[in-house]
């Protein structure tokens, strides 16, 4: 039984990283979107800001694809009990990553400022309700929830928002909210870049702020022990770790060490997730007054067999998945910059510029601003 239990640890181990890295990836498209609003003057700003993410944020969703299809065939029960229990939840997640993702393809299928502020509130609401329903979800896994003696949850959608679960929601946001103005002052310039590191300090201030809120209120709560159970140090430790991660950040961002400021940022995403896995463990499914309710990792695995043949499967493909996603944001690293406003046409392909056909936000590169519009490309 040995080798059986260790290996649902460490597919639990493995699906807990997958989430890590869709909330590191995804977390700076999402925070990017959240703020654009604000830190975007006019239409050719917007353009830029959704240009720093157009070549990637779809990509980045093939990790939550992932994730869930790992989660669905390693630990089967698992998966029933959080869309039995989450349903609403989770389906209210994926309506607006739908939107949010058509939001992408259709805004500048039509040359109207009407039809495209439009759909810039589509992306807007698309990334700020995602960010912060997974905070929520995520508070309320390592808090604990009230559930059945047979480990099922009843209390619907207005059960999970309580005050420790949204406060957490309000740390996720805040959080990529402020991992989205690092990635934009990474990979903008000028004025743009400039708003985004003057944003950092109120946003990186309240992401301070909620996290370590957060952090200390599900340490002070308590939570009914489970057998196996990880020391609270760890998580606290994770915690901690975050907290000091983004007030990292956000002096790096200010003092213009971008890409120091960003991997403090992604650090903070990194060891949140790891405090909510640490916290969770050995369950899955953790409740909040009997332990005995809640589901462990061991209860929710599938076969032996099962768990052999995706770690196979697993370890041929991940790198080839890997090496693709490293390539394309290879490609895709210069910063982006402004056109002169003096520019009124966009240059034909060939003629040392990029196409006029093609997109923002797409997944093609940079983009061109279509309509007589300049043109937006890598420095």
């Amino acid at each position: 039984m040995a080798p059986f239990a260790n290996l649902n640890t460490t597919w639990f181990a493995l699906i807990g990283l997958l989430w890590a890295g869709y909330l590191f990836l995804e977390g700076f498209d999402f925070g990017v979107s959240i703020v654009a609003p604000v830190v975007s003057r006019d239409d050719t700003d917007k353009r830029l800001c959704l240009n720093a993410i157009g070549p990637v944020w779809d990509g980045n969703e093939v990790w939550l694809l992932t994730a869930g299809g790992a989660t669905f065939a390693a630990f089967p029960l698992w998966y029933a009990r959080l869309f039995n229990g989450f349903y609403l939840a989770l389906f209210l997640i994926l309506v607006f990553l739908i939107a949010r993702g058509v939001s992408f393809e259709f805004r500048n299928k039509v040359d109207d400022l009407r039809w495209r502020r439009a759909w810039d509130w589509v992306n807007f609401l698309g990334s700020f309700v995602p960010a912060l329903v997974w905070g929520v979800a995520f508070t309320d896994l390592v808090h604990g929830i009230p559930l059945s003696p047979g480990g099922r949850y009843y209390g619907g959608l207005p059960g999970l928002l309580h005050p420790i679960a949204i406060l957490g929601g309000l740390a996720s946001l805040t959080l990529f909210s402020l991992h989205g103005l690092v990635f934009l002052s990474l990979k903008t310039s000028g004025d743009l870049a400039s708003r985004a590191r003057r944003l950092a300090l109120p946003v990186g201030s309240a992401a301070v702020a909620t996290l370590a809120g957060t952090v200390a209120w599900v340490a002070s709560a308590g939570r009914p022990a489970v057998v196996g159970q990880l020391t609270g140090a760890v998580p606290l430790a994770l915690g901690v770790v975050a907290v000091v991660a983004v007030a990292a950040g956000t002096a790096l961002v200010i003092a213009e060490r971008d890409g120091w400021a960003f991997a403090s940022t992604g650090l903070a995403v990194l060891a949140s997730m790891g405090a909510v896995w640490s916290r969770m463990f050995p369950a899955v499914f953790p409740a909040s007054t009997h332990a005995a309710n809640g589901l462990t990792i061991a209860a929710a695995a599938s076969q032996h067999n099962t768990l052999v043949v995706m770690t196979v499967v697993a370890a041929i493909f991940v790198p080839f998945v890997l090496l693709y996603q490293g390539w394309t944001y290879w490609v895709f690293r210069k910063r982006l910059t402004r056109p002169p406003e003096a520019r009124t046409s966009v240059p034909a392909a060939g003629a040392g510029g990029p196409s006029p056909r093609s997109h923002d936000g797409d997944g093609a590169g940079s983009g061109a601003l279509t309509g007589g519009r300049p043109t937006t490309r890598h420095a």
